[in-house]
């Protein structure tokens, strides 16, 4: 319960600090483009893809995360319960480790606020 509480302390610390435009709308073009330099190395994104070093992302966005069947998620996955919806994935695509402590993504994040708006409108096209 206690790493659960610090999990929610920091995605609403990270999207007050950072928060997310509510106006603005990513750019799913250039959020592909992004997606396929940066993430397709550990991702698939392809309905029905399989996983990767990392699970696919096909329908991701504002899905419980940890649901991918046949992948095997870190245990700070699983005990974060979260939904990948705008913020959540604005905070984990910032900084992922700060968002889940124990995860497997190695990656560090996306400093420029449009790239992560991107990608995020990237991701809700996979549906």
């Amino acid at each position: 319960m206690k790493s659960f509480l610090k999990i929610i302390a920091t995605v609403a610390f990270i999207s007050v600090t950072f928060p997310i435009n509510a106006n603005a709308e990513g750019d799913p073009v250039s959020g592909e483009d992004i997606f396929n330099k940066k993430c397709k190395i550990c991702h698939t994104a392809e309905q029905g893809g399989d996983a990767k070093i990392g699970p696919n992302l096909f329908g991701v966005h504002n899905k419980k995360a940890g649901q991918f069947a046949g992948y095997k998620y870190s245990k700070g996955l699983i005990e974060a319960d979260l939904t990948w919806d705008d913020a959540t994935l604005d905070a984990y695509l910032l900084k992922p480790r700060d968002v889940i402590k124990r995860g497997k993504m190695v990656f560090a994040g996306f400093r420029k606020p449009q790239d992560r708006e991107d990608v995020i409108a990237y991701l809700k096209t996979l549906k």
